[in-house]
């Protein structure tokens, strides 16, 4: 990026903290949300100008309706924020009017107040379908985008805006989906959105510090008292193919790492590890609610308990039970959460564990009074994020083509669903904003889609269980593991028998643990999808690197065979 374009950067970025500061200070403050919302949109943020906008229609909702929680105070809030007329945002350009069919004219607040505000709530509203629609639309949420497109026009059927908006809509589903004619109902709803620490995320540690590597190593002296954590260089993950697979040279970055502090023979276990932040979507399912592992056949002898203070909440003994009580529970105790993103679409089983995932880790911040990304159980994790120059969208009109975003995102399982589930748990969002923004459920995605392990169903092969295991997941991944691990109640990794192509298994004092992630016994193409997909880029490990190159050579062959067959002929 030119230097002006960082000090525009730099400029929004310092109107952003001041707004957000304001919305700490009054929470129901619709029009500074919307406010926010186009600065995100400015800064390149299209998913956090929708998360703001949404909240700014939940807002219009509670000034027009008497019976809601909050409506009060976004009411009055509102009349502030209206009393020296309509706010600037909402007018048209170079009037005193709002965007609305009718009209409304500029506000001097006198006899008939509560009447003209919520005119304005109803201008703001049009605002929000504006913004959710087109921000929708560049996060690659189609089928959202036009729902609140056509809520938009219920109200304003003449409204332009929304009318272009649609219309880009319907060109964008033609070209993905390659047809001629668009069916509402198979629009695509998922896109993607910037992996990154955010610059203003300031909860994430110094990973590399002294202090991190003594904490993460006392952890591991109780799960894994073989083992030590370190630096290490593991190989840049790719966007996509690239000619570097036969380099003897490759990028790398600092991460941390797994070491063994001892020799480990085969079958040994190198870490046996409990945890908390675990989710399954089987609604009604025999399944410890704390560690998510098979609950034993009832009988006489078992240990199984259930919580005494609400229905169907099993757990595998006390100590499960325990856990629980002091981690998350109290947060989701008889406050009819769990059937929230169980049973779903086999289509979306994997979105869905990660939503229950990410309720997990909020209902375990909520019970320990600590910010999400503060947690121990995801403090320590990293995201494979990229550096938010990396991901930015140039300001310059004759800037360079966008980057290529790598966070899975929709609206339902970003946006909305989290904020019903903290609102099942009681929990105010407008008034909790600085621990459960937007931003903060997308770093906590990354981290999850990154790390996170899964058991499947062995009947129908589909995800049903998932869990991170913070220490288990310090084992770097690598498609040729020296290591294999099974989850059950607890995670086990131990030192294979056999490496791929038959080597005997083994680690030395000093050699770095490395785990696998993904089916080693695919392909190099579709390993290096998965990895696409779950880690943000191309796997560059050396198995993969051999093979691609092996495969590039024998193509290469096959051609060139080819083209003498076809000379001679």
């Amino acid at each position: 990026m030119d230097s002006d374009s960082d000090d525009e950067t730099i400029h929004l970025l310092e109107k952003r903290r001041i707004l957000t500061e304001g919305l700490f200070r009054l929470p129901y403050d619709l029009v500074a949300y919307l406010e926010r919302a186009a600065i995100h949109t400015e800064l390149g943020y299209p998913d956090l100008a929708a998360g703001d906008s949404y909240r700014a229609l939940l807002l219009c909702d509670e000034c027009a309706n008497e019976g809601f929680e909050y409506h009060e105070e976004a009411l009055e809030t509102l009349r502030l924020r209206a009393a020296d007329g309509l706010p600037p945002l909402l007018r048209r350009p170079g009037t005193a009017h709002a965007d609305l069919a009718g009209g409304v004219e500029a506000l001097t607040i006198d006899g008939d107040q509560d009447q003209r505000t919520l005119q304005v709530a109803q201008a703001a509203s049009l605002r929000c379908y504006r913004n959710l629609a087109i921000s929708l639309l560049l996060c690659g949420c189609l089928k959202s985008a036009f729902e609140f497109c056509t809520r938009g026009l219920a109200a304003a059927p003449e409204d332009e805006e929304l009318l272009q908006a649609k219309e880009y809509i319907e060109k964008m589903a033609k070209r993905r989906l390659k047809v001629e004619e668009v069916d509402i109902n198979q629009l695509p709803d998922t896109g993607l959105v910037r992996r990154e620490i955010y610059p203003w995320n300031d909860h994430e540690p110094n990973r590399f510090s002294q202090e991190t590597l003594d904490f993460l190593n006392g952890q591991l002296a109780e799960v894994a008292p073989n083992c030590e954590v370190r630096a290490t260089e593991l190989p840049t993950l790719l966007e996509s193919a690239s000619n570097t697979d036969d380099y003897g040279i490759i990028p790398t970055n600092k991460q941390l790492g797994l070491f063994a502090k001892a020799d480990i023979k085969p079958g040994e276990t190198v870490l046996f590890e409990f945890s908390l932040l675990a989710a399954n979507n089987r609604l009604k399912e025999s399944l410890c609610d704390a560690c998510s592992s098979e609950l034993p056949p009832l009988n006489e002898n078992n240990e199984v308990v259930g919580c005494p203070e609400c229905d169907d909440i099993m757990f595998c003994n006390e100590d499960c039970l325990r856990r629980a009580q002091e981690g998350y529970h109290p947060a989701v105790c008889d406050k009819d959460i769990d059937t929230i993103a169980k049973d779903p679409n086999p289509k979306e089983k994997t979105f869905a564990l990660y939503l229950l995932l990410l309720s997990r880790s909020l209902a375990m911040a909520a019970t320990q009074e600590t910010h999400p990304l503060d947690l121990t159980a995801v403090k320590y994790i990293w995201g494979d994020f990229l550096p938010s120059s990396a991901n930015s969208v140039s300001l310059s009109p004759n800037g360079p083509p966008p980057p290529i975003w790598t966070l899975p995102f929709s609206f339902q399982y970003n946006i909305s669903g989290p904020l019903h589930v903290l609102e099942k748990m009681d929990i105010d969002i407008f008034a909790s904003l600085a621990d459960y923004d937007l931003w903060i459920f997308n770093t906590l995605y990354s981290k999850f889609r990154g790390t996170a392990s899964a058991r499947v169903n062995a009947r129908n092969g589909h995800p049903e269980v998932a869990a991170v295991h913070p220490l288990w997941c310090l084992a770097n991944h690598d498609c040729n593991p020296n290591v294999q691990w099974e989850w059950g109640g607890r995670m086990k990794l131990w030192c294979r028998e056999k490496r791929i192509g038959g080597i005997q298994g083994g680690i030395k004092a000093g050699e770095e643990i490395l785990s696998h992630y993904c089916d080693i016994d695919l392909k190099v193409q579709d390993r290096r999808e998965w990895a696409q997909g779950s880690l943000g880029g191309w796997c560059m490990c050396e198995r993969c690197r051999t093979e691609a190159a092996e495969e590039k050579s024998k193509a290469l062959n096959g051609s060139s065979e080819e083209t003498m067959v076809n000379g001679k002929a």
